[in-house]
């Protein structure tokens, strides 16, 4: 248990440093656009920011929901109506269920 704690220590002053290395970044980049463009520029540039983080997380939230529509829930269904008619268990349906509409997604496209 001590041992562990040594290593999430380790891992977390990494993490530390490594944080420090890029908020040296984001502060070089700052000083850039103040320089070049003023505060409406930096502004601007947050705007941008915003707008990108807020469409790669819509991206991502929307993959995630298809992902449960169109391969969760039909899995689900099937191993459930499987377990209903065949002579086998839920659990041991379910990962063939989702190996197969895995493979009904891959083929649709």
């Amino acid at each position: 248990m001590h041992d562990l704690l040594t290593q999430i220590k380790a891992i977390l002053a990494d993490v530390v440093a490594r944080a420090g290395e890029y908020s040296g970044i984001f502060a070089s980049a700052k000083q850039y656009i103040l320089d070049n463009f003023g505060q409406t520029g930096l502004i601007a540039a947050y705007i941008t920011l915003g707008v990108l983080v807020i469409f790669i997380v819509s991206r991502l939230v929307m993959m995630t929901l298809a992902a449960v529509k169109y391969l969760v829930v039909p899995a689900v269904v099937l191993a459930y109506l499987a377990s209903l008619v065949l002579p086998v268990t839920f659990g041991v349906a379910l990962p063939v269920t989702v190996t197969l509409c895995s493979l009904v997604l891959l083929f649709k496209g």
